[in-house]
């Protein structure tokens, strides 16, 4: 379980193909302080830590999650946004995330606006229902608040902090983020589905 407050980003330095699987080595500040088998969102993907060497960590993902993520996309160089999993014990800045990316988001337009940035992300209409005005969603990792709502899109407002301490400031127009919506929005969808076909 996660927030969606970023700690820090990662850069990849290598990326090894193993069957369906690809492996990758991080470089991060948090990388030296992590454990073997320990939860670390990636770009709001959750994935395990296998191995710790020279201030860099390794991780898998599998063909479900490359198939439903933007990890495909990762490249030697590429930036991720990382947070550790959440402490019982600590405050939920964000909101309650899961790791679980629902799908991929398209960046479908980025606006300055005089010190701010307004990102418009466009997305499968089929997940129109899990989002409202002024709810949560995570992109990329990083809790966001919506507004704009279309059948397709939302427009997200990012502050000066958020851009330059995560990997918002490197993406373009037509790049693809990782997407996943308010955990209770989709029990409450799930519940009017399961009732609606009784």
């Amino acid at each position: 379980m996660f927030t969606g407050i970023v700690e820090t980003t990662g850069i990849i330095t290598d990326i090894l193909i193993n069957g369906t699987n690809k492996t990758f080595w991080i470089k991060s500040p948090l990388s030296g302080e992590l454990k073997v088998d320990q939860s670390l969102s990636h770009d709001g993907v959750c994935l395990t830590v296998e191995e710790i060497k020279d201030g860099q960590h390794r991780v898998t993902a599998v063909s479900e999650t490359l198939s439903k993520t933007n990890i495909n996309d990762w490249a030697d160089g590429t930036t991720v946004n990382l947070e550790r999993c959440l402490a019982l014990n600590g405050r939920i800045d964000g909101h309650l995330v899961l790791g679980h990316t629902d799908t991929t988001g398209t960046v479908h337009q980025i606006t300055e606006n005089n010190g701010s940035w307004q990102y418009i992300i466009e997305y499968p209409d089929q997940f129109a229902l899990l989002v409202i005005e002024k709810g949560s969603i995570t992109i990329n990792g990083i809790s966001l608040t919506i507004f704009n709502i279309s059948d397709n899109s939302i427009e997200v407002a990012i502050i000066p902090y958020t851009y330059e301490h995560t990997n918002l400031k490197h993406l373009k127009p037509g790049e693809k983020v990782n997407l996943e919506f308010d955990l209770i929005g989709k029990y409450v969808a799930r519940i009017q589905q399961v009732r609606i076909n009784k």
